[in-house]
């Protein structure tokens, strides 16, 4: 049983200046949700962070949050909380699929996000994941942001912009050649 395993888990990082990281939380199962947040804020507090919290209606909304939040605010770094609880449809796969597909795909773009949403089969796996007192993978995904947020800092300055960006404020129209046609 993966609970009675021992893991390794890094150090916490240190920081110069504070982080600032937003959780995004979808409160569908609310006492998981509000497991999965306070540890989240414990191990974001324990750094010396800043956080802001905003929830959204499900996981399929999470991802769509953090980018809205990255091109229209100033965090470091996020965390991405909810909990998935298998059902007798496919949407439960959906769900699952989609949402760490779009973090994932924030994430190749450079956004700082460590994943803390829970896909399990049953309320009693959930709360496993999610009591502070067990294993909080509200926490570990905060750490994991964390993490992330250092190296983004080691290796340079932050960068804005989720996406494709066109260089000196030109936009190439669609099928016209490289420097003709830009609007």
């Amino acid at each position: 049983m993966a609970s009675n395993e021992e893991h390794y888990t890094l150090p916490r990082p240190s920081f110069d200046k504070p982080v600032k990281i937003l959780i995004v939380v979808a409160p569908y199962y609310k006492p998981v949700a509000e497991q999965l947040v306070k540890g989240a804020v414990d191990e974001i507090e324990a750094a010396g962070g800043f956080h802001e919290i905003i929830e959204v209606p499900g996981a399929l909304e999470v991802p769509t949050a953090i980018g809205i939040a990255e091109r229209m605010s100033n965090f470091d770094g996020y965390v991405a909380l909810g909990c998935v609880i298998r059902g007798e449809t496919t949407h439960y796969e959906t769900v699952c699929n989609d949402s760490s597909r779009g973090l994932t795909l924030l994430g190749l773009q450079g956004l700082c996000i460590g994943n803390g949403i829970l896909t399990v089969e049953n309320y009693d796996q959930a709360w496993a994941r999610a009591a502070v007192d067990e294993q909080n993978k509200g926490g570990g995904a905060a750490a994991a942001a964390l993490h992330l947020v250092a190296l983004a800092r080691r290796w340079g300055a932050s960068r804005k912009g989720v996406g494709f960006v066109p260089a000196r404020d030109e936009f190439q129209l669609a099928g016209a050649e490289s420097g003709k046609d830009t609007a």
